[in-house]
């Protein structure tokens, strides 16, 4: 529990957190109190919005894929699609390994493409499941790029994600995380980015003609070649996220 004093109020916040196998999200319990003496509602207002204001954070995409790192099969024109993800909270689920990736998640995959996603990361934010929708450059790999959103106590999750290109259906990304833990947003946490299959093209290469998967699998993390390598599975480069004061 934390509790601050200022000019004549008094504001208690109390912080409870689920599990995180809940699935659930940190709850927040506000208290303020007001001494008739001291006349000052516009200070009562100020800490009422200071209590829910938005954190800035710049997320890095550091694209380490090249052929130096997975020799097997390298492509040329190898590259990530623009980054596109949203803030959240716990009842939004855009992707997660073992769920059906939807035709938005599927379009990204395969193509790059990001009006379908982005049309339905809208119609969750109309419904208020998320705040804002997060689109970042596409890049070479290697290579890097990063980008600045806000996360508030409302929506204190994150998903991301930018396909493999080319590929059949690969992609990177981060689903649903976490940025507010402890009581406290984190300064900086570092995200090690392994590859994705989507699980709509059956395609084995990087290159291989469109395979379409009927039925659709579940999305799996890709454990065999090209991304093992030497008995290794070797990412392909990392998400940084640093508050931003």
């Amino acid at each position: 529990m934390n509790e601050w004093i200022s000019m004549g109020l008094r504001c208690m916040m109390i912080w409870a957190s689920a599990p995180l196998f809940a699935g659930l999200d940190p709850v927040f319990f506000e208290r303020l109190a007001y001494w008739p003496e001291v006349e000052n509602t516009l200070g009562l207002v100020s800490l009422a919005e200071n209590g829910n204001q938005s954190v800035t954070y710049q997320v890095t995409f550091q694209a380490d894929w090249s052929a130096d790192t997975h020799p097997e099969g390298f492509p040329g024109g190898a590259h990530f699609s623009p980054l596109i993800g949203a803030n959240h909270h716990g009842n939004l689920v855009i992707w997660e390994p073992g769920g059906l990736a939807t035709p938005g998640m599927e379009s990204m995959a395969e193509t790059g493409a990001t009006s379908l996603l982005a049309g339905e990361i809208q119609s969750a934010i109309d419904a208020e499941t998320a705040g804002d929708l997060m689109q970042g450059g596409a890049i070479d790999s290697p290579g890097d790029t990063d980008f600045l959103f806000q996360v508030d106590r409302r929506f204190p999750r994150v998903t991301l994600v930018t396909m493999i290109a080319p590929s059949p259906d690969w992609f990177l990304g981060v689903h649903g995380l976490l940025l507010f833990e402890g009581g406290r947003w984190l300064e900086e946490r570092t995200v090690t980015l392994y590859a994705y299959d989507a699980g709509t093209d059956s395609g084995p290469e990087y290159t291989s003609p469109n395979m379409d998967t009927q039925p659709q699998e579940p999305i799996a993390r890709l454990t065999e070649s090209p991304f093992d390598v030497g008995g290794t599975l070797v990412p392909l480069g990392t998400f940084r996220f640093e508050r931003v004061p």
